[in-house]
């Protein structure tokens, strides 16, 4: 199997190193850029497996090559890990709806860094152990959940990582009401540290993607979320 590639856009130069001196440790293959402009540029040219961002960048900040990435079709669905020395939750917020999957608090330690990497690129790769997921049909969705694609009415549309999963978690549940915790276990992962406000905004991302069909997405009050398939126009069918 060959070596996961991790690009860092970092511009302290004794974080990036310390950073991708651990990461090659264990086996993973590092780009890396010091400037925002830079960055971008090494990203597209060359997509990594997973970016990890600083927010605060020359050139850029990682915040807009993280929106950067999302508009580009080569790169939208690249797991995106956002460093920040801010631990104010509406910064982090804005990370998120500018595309981040997640977020890492400087100062961090390590080992909460590689358990961090690990969880997205497990949830962006596919284990061939699990069971085969086929393509879900909602109304005017249609979610592929082999190639992580979706689709309203024929026409593609771009979700990010995160996105797709609470979609795809929403449309498999048929209708039940699932709680943000339960949406943090299936769309972010039992190890990652999130908070009901990170689902959220999630959620409002994805719903602005959906256009018209966002009304299928419902909130249920002090609870969670769930797809209404009556505004969807039928139940969910799952079909190989």
């Amino acid at each position: 199997m060959s070596k996961k590639r991790i690009g860092i856009v970092e511009d302290e130069r004794d974080m990036a190193d310390l950073v991708a001196t651990r990461l090659r440790r264990e086996g993973y293959q590092v780009d890396i850029a010091h400037d925002g402009r830079d960055g971008l540029e090494m990203i597209r040219s060359n997509p990594p497996d997973l970016a990890l961002l600083d927010i605060m960048l020359p050139g850029i900040p990682g915040t807009e090559i993280a929106r950067a990435l999302r508009e580009d079709p080569r790169t939208a669905g690249l797991p995106i890990i956002l460093l920040t020395a801010r631990s104010e939750e509406s910064d982090i917020v804005v990370g998120l709806k500018f595309g981040a999957d997640d977020y890492v608090t400087k100062p961090f330690s390590m080992s909460v860094l590689l358990a961090r990497i690990d969880a997205l690129l497990r949830r962006a790769g596919t284990s061939p152990t699990s069971p085969a997921k086929g393509v879900l049909k909602i109304g005017p969705l249609r979610i592929d959940q082999q190639r992580y694609i979706v689709t309203i009415h024929n026409e593609p549309v771009s979700l990010t990582l995160t996105e797709f999963k609470l979609l795809a978690a929403l449309a498999a549940a048929k209708g039940r009401v699932l709680t943000r915790n339960q949406l943090m276990d299936q769309a972010i992962g039992l190890d990652a540290v999130v908070t009901d406000r990170t689902i959220d905004v999630h959620m409002t991302a994805l719903r602005r993607k959906l256009g018209k069909a966002r009304e299928c997405i419902r909130t249920v009050r002090g609870v969670g979320y769930k797809l209404d398939t009556d505004n969807g126009g039928e139940s969910p069918d799952e079909v190989a």
